[in-house]
Formats: C-alpha cells, structure tokens, sequence
C-alpha cells in the first residue's frame, strides 16, 4: 500500500469503529461489499449505551448492510466470475454455485444470519443472475433477522448477554439456521409425500 494512505486508512477505520448511529450504518454499509469488521462490533456497544434505541440502531445496521450487499450485486452481476475469482478460490465459487442452485436466494440468508461470508454471497449472487427482488426479500429476513435479535438481546438483557453475544453468536446463529434448514426439508419432504 503506498505509505501516504496510511493516515487515511486508520482514519478511516476509527470514524467506521466510533459508536455513532452514522458509523454503524456505515460499517454495515461498507462491511457488506469488502470491508472485513463486522457492524456488530459497533451495534453491540450500541445498545447497550443506548438501550431503548436498540431497535432503531438494528433497523440501521440492516438498511445499511442490504444497501451494501445490493451494491455487492451490482458489482458481481457487471463484472461476472473474474470479479469473484480476485476474492475467492475455485473451490469455494463451486460450493456457493452448489448453494444456490439448491437454496436459491436463500443461501444468500443463511450467510446473512450466520457467520458465512454475506459479502461473497452478495457479489455471488449478482454473478450466479439470482432474481434481485427476491435477493433483497432474503437479505432483509436475515440480515434484520441477525441485528434485531442482537438489538433486542441487548436492550433486554444488556451486560448479562453481551459476553454472551460476543462468544458464542455465531454458534448460535449456525444452529438457529440448521433448525431452519432441517424444517425446511421436512415440509418439503412432507408436501412430496403428499403430493402437493
């Protein structure tokens, strides 16, 4: 990196760290397309200095971060597989490809919920030409899924869940998506039987 943005750089990353409700759209912006501090690490602090506008700081962190993954679209859907390949091996392009060929859209909410990478399915899903309406439908279900729970968590709970959040969340998360997914095939399981 050439040495003269340097200052820029850390200035830039302590204005996107600062608990501040237009830091926090930020980051999540930003975080959703390349940047790699997850908006969680100012949410948190967030709500708990503030906890009645917990919900609100969710709401923000989700807008921000679904504008940023629609931006990480676009960019896919332009530059195509070259674009995806500066970012991710063969390997792993061919097990999101296996995703959303089975989940469709949906993969792109289980990375939103979970720990998987969201910006990579984000410009993936713009590369794949997934459907952008319903891209959106599903960032919005698990990125505000993912927030408003922290928020809400938080805003109830403060300290005594925060060590918590900061620990174990992406465990979590993981599990609340398997229950998900396991019922999902179960209806459609069910629906096949039935012939519906």
């Amino acid at each position: 990196m050439l040495e003269f943005l340097l200052p820029l750089v850390d200035w830039t990353k302590q204005w996107l760290l600062a608990l501040h409700p237009g830091s926090l759209f930020l980051l999540a912006f930003v975080e959703a397309i390349f940047f790699p501090v997850p908006p969680d690490l100012v949410l948190i602090p967030l709500a708990r200095l503030r906890p009645p506008m917990a919900p609100l700081f969710g709401i923000l962190a989700t807008l921000g971060s679904v504008a940023g993954a629609s931006v990480g679209y676009l960019i896919g859907l332009r530059g195509g597989r070259p674009v995806l390949n500066r970012f991710v091996s063969a390997d792993r392009i061919g097990q999101i490809e296996k995703m959303f060929q089975r989940y469709d859209v949906w993969a792109t909410g289980m990375a939103g919920f979970t720990p998987l990478p969201y910006k990579v399915f984000a410009l993936s899903a713009g590369v794949f030409y997934l459907n952008f309406p319903r891209f959106i439908i599903a960032s919005l279900v698990s990125r505000g899924a993912r927030f408003m729970l922290e928020a809400i968590l938080i805003m109830h709970y403060g300290e005594a869940v925060e060590g918590f959040l900061a620990r174990h969340f992406g465990w979590f998360t993981l599990a609340v998506a398997g229950v998900v997914i396991v019922a999902f095939a179960l209806i459609q399981r069910r629906k096949v039987e039935s012939g519906v």
